[in-house]
């Protein structure tokens, strides 16, 4: 078993930041991918983007590559979704998981966090 605790969440006014924190614990594994998600009212689960054990690898959606920056740090057993210049379709409940395989789709995923609250309004 694998627990997932996101944090960070908030109220933010267009164009500012937030850094989203998920601290995994029970069962890691060196093959373990993670990755950020969003779910919207009234919307699918999105991928926002994901990173490798070692970090050597990271990948974004669109919507969201050059704003937000995705790292982890092993010793803390964290990973973080460091989020710029947000806008109000940012707005959504953010997810971290983790995976085996190199994949953007939920269903591949196997624990899951609870999730925290963006909000971006001014």
């Amino acid at each position: 078993q694998v627990q997932l605790v996101e944090s960070g969440g908030g109220l933010v006014q267009p164009g500012g930041s937030l850094k989203l924190s998920c601290a995994v614990s029970g069962r890691t594994s060196s093959s373990n991918r993670m990755g950020w998600f969003r779910q919207a009212p009234g919307k699918e689960r999105e991928f926002v983007a994901r990173i490798s054990w070692s970090s050597s690898y990271t990948y974004y959606a669109e919507s969201v590559k050059g704003r937000f920056t995705i790292s982890r740090d092993n010793v803390k057993n964290t990973v973080y979704l460091q989020m710029s210049s947000l806008k109000p379709e940012d707005t959504a409940v953010y997810y971290c998981a983790t995976t085996t395989g190199p994949t953007v789709h939920p269903a591949l995923y196997d624990y899951w966090g609870q999730g925290t609250q963006v909000t971006v309004s001014s």
